[in-house]
């Protein structure tokens, strides 16, 4: 009787713990994430120590010429505003181990370079001034400490003669560190681990839980956390089974500054977006800053692009439900909110026109969100349906004028409850990821 009564404390447990991290997330959707660091330097990738084969005192000498002169955080606050994001994701430590805040524990950091301030103290205070959540991402792989080789691992440099590798010397200097990060820098929104380092130790994020009540922590760490995170990709599915929050840069080579990036389309990154979205994860697109602190003018041109396109439409995401799965369908995505049903067209429609089946309820309004423009619908009986009933019918839709990014229709109907429940069997589809 000990052992269920335990059990069912654990589920309860969790699923408290799963309402907590949908609430956080529902409160904040879309955010900016920051690769930053001594890497902007040769400006061609954030991993350039491995994947030149860089050795460390040739890397190491960058930190003796990192001074970031030009960097303003409310400029970087103000370009995420711009875009309706409402959180920044802080790389406070790479995979090289460089620290951009003052740590005890290494002097590989920001304050040992020409620059010598804080730039993580900087960031914070101008975040919690401005309304703007805080969070912070956090290599598990340290290319410059000599415990922190972990064979266990990926993304790992070899040790060299004077390394000293050992992981359980190597996890206290983490812990140490995380204390320092959750601790110094006021409230954190959510904890990113990256690479998971293959070895099981809750204490860790206990630690940060301990000192950031409330805080939502990745499963890239040392146990499951609290969110999944897919990287670059969209997974399958309509609705997600767990809280997520999927990552993607605007350019395809390079999370830090790169000089000659191949950069994303305007409609490839919307319609990541609004995938992800409208299966209820969050997102957290990346740019990475040049050396002297200041985000190069493509990539602000392009978070500002894409900012325009989901200021119009984050309605059909913020405040709404994922619902794809009620309507099986492969060619659109949906979400409502009470009795306003969102129509997302999602991969780029075909044609200008929309059949909605299984609806044959006219809405008592449509709107395109991307322009404010109403949008023709009528129920009746098209030609490609032969000998089926009368179905919504949305038309003379602008397919060519929002080629770049993906259009965003709102339907309000008298009872969008009634309408779902008539669908019967069409509603039934399991959700899935």
């Amino acid at each position: 009787m000990q052992f269920i009564i335990c059990r069912r404390y654990e589920r309860m447990e969790r699923q408290a713990q799963a309402n907590d991290v949908n609430q956080g997330f529902g409160e904040r959707r879309f955010g900016m994430f920051i690769h930053w660091g001594l890497y902007a330097i040769p400006a061609w990738h954030e991993q350039i120590q491995m994947r030149q084969g860089m050795d460390k005192p040739q890397y190491q000498a960058l930190q003796a010429q990192f001074d970031p002169q030009r960097f303003d955080p409310d400029e970087w606050i103000d370009l995420a505003e711009q875009a309706g994001m409402t959180y920044i994701c802080f790389t406070v430590k790479h995979h090289d181990g460089f620290c951009l805040w003052d740590t005890q524990y290494t002097d590989f950091k920001i304050t040992q370079t020409p620059y010598g301030r804080d730039t993580l103290a900087m960031l914070a205070e101008a975040c919690e001034r401005r309304g703007m959540g805080l969070s912070l991402y956090y290599s598990n792989p340290d290319w410059h400490h000599p415990n922190g080789y972990n064979p266990l691992s990926t993304h790992q440099v070899p040790p060299v003669p004077e390394d000293e590798p050992d992981m359980d010397r190597y996890i206290a200097f983490v812990k140490n560190q995380i204390a320092e990060l959750c601790t110094n820098y006021g409230k954190i929104f959510s904890f990113f681990w990256d690479i998971p380092p293959r070895i099981y130790d809750p204490s860790l994020n206990a630690i940060i839980r301990r000192l950031q009540p409330g805080i939502l922590i990745n499963d890239r760490g040392f146990d499951e956390g609290d969110y999944s995170t897919p990287e670059r990709h969209v997974p399958e599915g309509w609705k997600f089974d767990k809280p997520t929050e999927a990552v993607q840069s605007i350019g395809r080579q390079s999370w830090g500054y790169r000089m000659n990036e191949d950069y994303y389309s305007q409609q490839f990154l919307t319609q990541s977006i609004a995938k992800i979205m409208a299966m209820g994860g969050n997102y957290v697109l990346n740019v990475g800053p040049k050396a002297d602190g200041t985000i190069p003018d493509i990539g602000a041109r392009m978070i500002r692009e894409v900012g325009l396109w989901y200021q119009s439409v984050k309605e059909a995401y913020e405040d709404a439900e994922p619902i794809s799965a009620v309507f099986g369908r492969k060619d659109l995505m949906f979400t409502r909110n009470g009795n306003a049903l969102y129509v997302h067209l999602v991969p780029t429609p075909e044609s200008s026109g929309i059949i909605l089946n299984p609806v044959s309820v006219m809405p008592q309004s449509t709107l395109l969100l991307n322009n404010g423009t109403e949008v023709k619908a009528v129920v009746e009986k098209m030609p490609t349906l032969a000998n089926e009933k009368d179905y919504l019918h949305l038309s003379d839709i602008p397919v060519n004028e929002f080629v770049s990014q993906v259009m965003v229709i709102k339907l309000v109907f008298d009872d969008l409850d009634g309408i779902m429940d008539s669908m019967g069997s069409r509603g039934q589809v399991e959700d899935r990821l």
